[in-house]
């Protein structure tokens, strides 16, 4: 199997630092046929680009705005069958990508989360951000019909073909269930169900640098999402009910 792994980055060259030799030692652990690529700003705010070429890691501007864009960005250079998408800040471990790999090849599955809610999962986020995530998981599951416990984390494997067929319209981090519902829709509409796994990381604060979230307007934004999202899946099943 092949793999893309794939770090979104903002100003986290520092982190990128330990980050890429770590992942490049798990992926030939894993003996993967791989490539790790890092989408960085649209101008360079560091010397990310530096940092990549001194790991063997292939670096890509974003080419479109916001957290979303630079996930468009990353889709795009992907080149492999599978693409593990992790955060350039070190709150993901590289260490888990061994057990995200092992359940995507052995469950047949269309993603895999690294899951910070599941069995054996654990968050050492803030106590305010942990409550809010949970009530948006919780929200976001129960309305859109998504069968996982953990669907606001970057951390996960995507099957390249399913993801590169997706169309995404969000800006920010509400990509991250509009890429769970796209894909969900699209397997529908194949007569088919979408295969979710999760696995147990724990997750960290960063290492360097400071977070780019902003809570309230996060909160709102996720608002607004939760309901075009919504309006997205009805359409979806009410133009399935009249094929049938």
């Amino acid at each position: 199997m092949s793999t893309s792994v794939v770090l979104l980055a903002y100003k986290e060259a520092e982190n990128l630092k330990i980050l890429l030799p770590q992942i490049h030692k798990v992926m030939e652990k894993l003996k993967d046929d791989y490539e790790v690529i890092v989408i960085d700003s649209a101008k360079p705010l560091d010397n990310t680009k530096e940092v990549c070429e001194k790991n063997n890691t292939l670096y890509y501007p974003q080419e479109e705005p916001g957290y979303a864009g630079a996930f468009r960005t990353g889709i795009k250079y992907v080149t492999k069958k599978r693409m593990l998408v992790l955060d350039a800040d070190g709150s993901h471990n590289p260490k888990n990508i061994a057990d995200i790999s092992r359940m995507f090849d052995r469950g047949g599955y269309d993603i895999v989360i690294g899951s910070r809610y599941t069995k054996g999962g654990v968050s050492n986020d803030s106590k305010t951000s942990y409550i809010m995530s949970k009530i948006l998981n919780t929200t976001m599951r129960l309305c859109l019909g998504i069968r996982a416990k953990d669907i606001s984390t970057s951390y996960r494997m995507y099957d390249a073909k399913q993801i590169k067929a997706v169309t995404l319209t969000r800006n920010n981090y509400d990509v991250l269930q509009e890429v769970i519902l796209r894909m969900k829709i699209n397997k529908r509409e194949q007569g088919k169900k979408l295969n979710i796994g999760e696995t147990p990381i724990t997750f960290n604060k960063r290492m360097y640098g400071e977070s780019k979230r902003q809570l309230l307007k996060f909160i709102r934004g996720y608002i607004v999402t939760l309901f075009m999202l919504i309006r997205i899946n009805l359409v979806s099943l009410l133009k399935r009910s009249k094929k049938k």
